[in-house]
This record gives structure tokens, sequence and C-alpha cells, in this order.
């Protein structure tokens, strides 16, 4: 359907309620189910379109503020747009702080309320991939190497900023197949983690996670690894 049929439409619903059922123009267009999506604090802010005219025939406007502040801020790069997503990473790097994100579009010269998210804290709500992990055999042990996934900040010399900037921490899981048994064998900083005294001739699996212990928040955990040691 049309912008302009759209509009006859809510011309129509509005001229006619008992000929045809709708909602005020404007309460139609307003955008739906806004939240945001994050991982490893890559803050989107994604939407669906309104009841009316569902697809890229609107324009949309974005606007965010922290928690407790009066004055919404506009989103140059997401004013005026067609897409149903908006990266706000930038305006909500402080992964302390709560913040709101909200939405608007304009049809045929109809503009829609805002729609606004549910507080949004980064911390508590993005999700943090797992470590990425390579396992090496050394003289029947196995050497786990280890990487945190990148912020998407950089630093003053411009290089990217590891997960760990946040005092995460890795874990390590070993998994001996013959017992069906898990046993943490490690939880440090460090990115290089030898694991030894293992049977010979046994199938043993990895699996590593990302832990903040001051906050008890942790990582999905990677994929296992397995090997047989010699």
């Amino acid at each position: 359907m049309t912008p302009k049929c759209c509009f006859l439409g809510f011309l129509i619903g509005a001229l006619l309620p008992g000929v045809v059922e709708t909602q005020p123009a404007h309460e139609s267009l307003k955008p739906q189910q806004v939240h945001f999506q994050s991982q490893n604090f890559h803050n989107i802010l994604h939407w669906q379109p309104g009841q009316a005219c569902p697809g890229n025939s609107s324009i949309y406007f974005v606007q965010y503020k922290t928690y407790g502040q009066r004055r919404w801020k506009n989103k140059e790069d997401c004013w005026g747009i067609r897409e149903f997503f908006c990266d706000l990473t930038n305006e909500t790097s402080d992964i302390w702080e709560p913040y709101y994100g909200r939405v608007r579009t304009t049809l045929a010269g109809v503009h829609s309320g805002w729609t606004m998210t549910q507080r949004f804290s980064p911390w508590w709500e993005t999700k943090i991939d797992p470590p990425f992990m390579n396992i090496t055999q050394v003289n029947g042990s196995l050497l786990v190497n280890l990487r945190a996934p990148n912020l998407p900040y950089r630093d003053q010399k411009r290089k990217n900023v590891s997960m760990e900037y946040y005092g995460l921490v890795y874990r390590v899981f070993v998994i001996n197949n013959s017992l069906e048994k898990e046993q943490k064998v490690y939880e440090g900083a460090h990115r290089a983690v030898e694991i030894e005294a293992l049977t010979p001739h046994t199938g043993y699996c990895i699996v590593a996670e990302m832990y903040q212990p001051t906050l008890d928040r942790r990582s999905q955990r990677s994929q296992e690894r397995c090997v047989e040691s010699p």
C-alpha cells in the first residue's frame, strides 16, 4: 500500500469510524518493539514499523538520553532514516549508566508520537562473547591460548580495547570424556594456560568463558575443543 493510500485510509477511519475500525493516524504510525540489543557493548537500537504501512515507506527519527536527564538529544546519523535500527554505541559508552532511546516516524505528512525503550543498562544487559581459544599439545600437556573479545572502543593510540579492560578474567574447564566429569582448572588474567597431569590416551574437551568476579557476570561459553592425550 502506498503512503497516499495509507493516509487515505486514516482519513476514512477518522470520518467513518463505524465503517473502518482504526486507531488515530499518529497512533497507528508509532514504531513498535523499540528496544536495545547489545553484544560486547555494541549497543544498537532496534524497532519495527507501526501498524500502518509496514515496510520502508516511513522515515524515522531517533533520540536518546541518560537516565535522570530531562533533555533528549537527537542522533544526527539516525535523523530521517528508513532503516529499522540505529547504532548508539558511542552515545551509551559509559557502561555503568542507564539510558533511554526513543523513535518516531513521519509518513505522508503525518507525525507519530514517540515510542520509548525501557531503561537500558549496558553492563547488565550486554551479551559477552566467549574468549577465542587455541589449543596445542606440548610434551603430554595442553597449552591453551586465550584472547578476549574486543570492545567497540579504541585507546589513545587508536588500538582496539580488550574486554579485559573491565576486569574480566578467564575461566578454563576440562572435561574428562571417560569419566564424564568437568573440572575448573584455571581462573585468572593470564592468556596462556598449561594443563598438566593428563591421563595418557584419554579424550579431553576444553571450554572457556570470561568472568567478572565482583559483579558475578559471565560470558557465553566457548564451543568445546576436544583432543586426545598422547
